[in-house]
């Protein structure tokens, strides 16, 4: 493997097609495209400022890495990709890729990142600031996400997810086969039009959380204060510790709870129409 330390580089696509290269304390400038079309790269403590720097790239490895606000849009269509005690300030990140790790990483502008992943794994990341995280992402796997971008994990497919601390609205919408343990959700509007949710051990805050859900599971699972006219038009089988403000119009399950503040059925409620709503006794 070929070695380069304490260089910069400049202009368009310097190491364009390069092929088992370890780059360290390396500088990538202006320009576009630094690192393009190349396979087995390895990347340590350097600094990225032009844009587009690892595009195409099969089987890469990063580390101590910085990539500046310029340095937009920095990783596309690049497969087999680990990440590792990196800092990210640029928006739009990780772009149609397959096998990507991140690890001790912080996203400070994460807007539009991480779109079209299958096959991603994150321990101990940071999200700040964007929209539309995740968006149409399949086979993630999450140990510990602290996130306050909006709109988050939208029309994803086979998710699992320990230890997150998310703020945020709309989040989880059009998703299939997600399981969150051990975490905290709060944001309007939770989980509307998923399938086969399921939340283990989690703390739900904001209006009217998990609506137009199918096959919608709660285990063990604890409500704020605001979270009212919960499970609308949801198939659901809930077991809620504490109790909930609100509960509307659920169309089939079973929800048991220690109390409810308030039940709403009504003329609008949906088919089968025949949900248990339950106080533990």
């Amino acid at each position: 493997m070929k070695r380069i330390e304490n260089v910069t580089f400049g202009g368009e696509r310097p190491l364009f097609e390069s092929h088992g290269l370890e780059l360290d304390h390396v500088r990538i400038i202006d320009g576009e495209s630094a690192i393009k079309e190349c396979s087995d790269i390895i990347c340590k403590n350097c600094h990225f400022e032009g844009k587009y720097p690892l595009w195409h790239v099969e089987g890469s490895e990063i580390t101590h890495c910085y990539f500046a606000p310029s340095a937009r849009s920095a990783i596309w269509y690049s497969n087999n990709m680990k990440m590792r005690d990196c800092v990210i300030d640029g928006p739009k990140f990780f772009r149609e890729m397959k096998n990507l790790s991140l690890e001790n990483v912080i996203i400070n502008d994460a807007d539009e990142t991480f779109w079209g992943i299958d096959g991603l794994t994150i321990k101990n990341v940071v999200l700040h600031e964007g929209t539309y995280p995740f968006m149409h992402c399949n086979n993630i796997k999450v140990f510990g996400l602290d996130s306050d971008s909006k709109y988050v994990f939208q029309y994803c497919r086979n998710v699992e997810i320990h230890n997150a601390r998310i703020e945020t609205k709309d989040s989880f919408w059009e998703v299939e086969d997600v399981t969150i343990y051990d975490s905290v959700i709060s944001g309007e509007y939770l989980g509307w039009h998923s399938k086969n949710l399921r939340l283990v051990n989690c703390h739900i805050a904001g209006e009217q959380p998990l609506c137009y859900a199918k096959n919608l599971v709660l285990e063990n699972c604890t409500f704020d204060a605001e979270c009212d006219r919960a499970f609308e038009y949801s198939s659901v089988q809930a077991d809620i510790k504490g109790s909930i403000k609100s509960v509307k119009n659920p169309s089939s399950g079973l929800i048991v709870a220690d109390g409810y503040g308030e039940i709403i059925l009504d003329e609008n409620i949906k088919a089968p129409a025949n949900c248990k709503i339950v106080v533990r006794t």
